[in-house]
């Protein structure tokens, strides 16, 4: 049975890793502040593993609770932060203090604790201003916002805590993660489930800019696959002190998504489908296009993604269904 802390564990990643780690059997420590986490995210899983799963409600911007979260654990999924580029560019203090000193915190925390690896969520706003396609790790732009500033001083941090103090880390910069208990509330929820509200109330959703950006759009199976083969991959490989790109590895336009969502939607309500998006400007601190090479994960870990973005879509749209309502 392996000891994994899982940080932002109410989250919707953080929840979803809890709840696959607990069905291999894992011993799970969820360490959550319920800054944007829900504890209606645990529930089923305090009621289902009383015994391998473990609440702590704590915050990574103090010390203590890191120690005390680490604490026995031989793993860490490290999910907490403050998300979404708007909101670093509202308020970038509140963002780098979680970011970059929960994140500190932590890497200083695992280190004392003797934690044999460090997964961390990384990010592809990493790629900033960089214009090439698709995007390869070793090849990056300027950070186009405090957000990416913060994720990519995560990749440097645990590079030189690997080298300074040889804790393993891997890197996993998430490219638009989607699916089941992604929030679609609050003033900065990501565009599936915030455009699959406005459908199922016939409203109409607003695309930034002409619908002609583009995103790879990762399901959150695939998510959970790379963070369990982090987990797995052999101490000491070519595989570990790694960052990785973690999608589907193709491009979808907003404009497309849209008109997935019509589609999907459509099949649970026919009205969805006259639904007319209204635009607005493009949003400050955004990509044009991103799209990754999955290639060093599928050479180094063995990656092999399950879910197309189209696969993907239709699964989180019937979980929308039976859940938004």
């Amino acid at each position: 049975m392996r000891k994994i802390l899982v940080t932002g564990g109410a989250g919707f990643i953080g929840s979803n890793l809890c709840e696959y780690l607990l069905g291999k059997g894992d011993y799970v420590v969820c360490l959550d502040n319920f800054a944007t986490g829900h504890i209606e995210n645990l529930l089923p899983l305090i009621e289902q593993y009383p015994d391998t799963f473990k609440l702590i409600v704590g915050d990574i911007r103090n010390l203590e609770d890191c120690r005390k979260a680490v604490e026995g654990m031989e793993y860490v999924l490290h999910e907490a932060a403050l998300g979404s580029v708007p909101r670093s560019v509202k308020d970038p203090i509140t963002s780098n203090d979680v970011n970059v000193g929960g994140f500190l915190n932590m890497l200083v925390a695992s280190r004392d604790a003797g934690v044999k690896r460090f997964v961390f969520a990384a990010s592809s706003s990493t790629y900033g201003d960089s214009e090439s396609l698709p995007k390869v790790e070793d090849v990056i732009g300027r950070p186009l916002s405090p957000y990416a500033i913060t994720k990519y001083v995560n990749e440097l941090y645990a590079d030189v805590f690997a080298r300074t103090y040889g804790l393993e880390f891997i890197g996993l910069r998430y490219f638009n993660v989607f699916g089941r208990r992604q929030d679609p509330n609050g003033a900065y929820a990501a565009v599936i489930p915030l455009f699959v509200k406005k459908f199922m109330a016939h409203e109409a959703p607003n695309i930034n800019g002409d619908g002609e950006y583009s995103r790879d759009f990762t399901y959150i199976d695939n998510v959970i696959q790379m963070n369990d083969l982090a987990l797995q991959a052999e101490a000491g490989s070519e595989a570990v002190n790694q960052i990785y790109n973690t999608a589907y590895g193709e491009r979808t336009t907003l404009n497309q998504l849209v008109e997935y969502l019509k589609e999907y939607l459509s099949q649970y309500d026919a009205e969805i489908a006259n639904v007319v998006p209204t635009h607005g400007p493009n949003r400050v601190g955004d990509i044009p296009h991103s799209l990754a090479c999955v290639d060093k994960a599928k050479r180094l870990l063995g990656y092999d993604p399950q879910f197309s973005m189209k696969q993907g879509l239709k699964e989180a749209c019937g979980w929308y269904w039976n859940n938004l309502k």
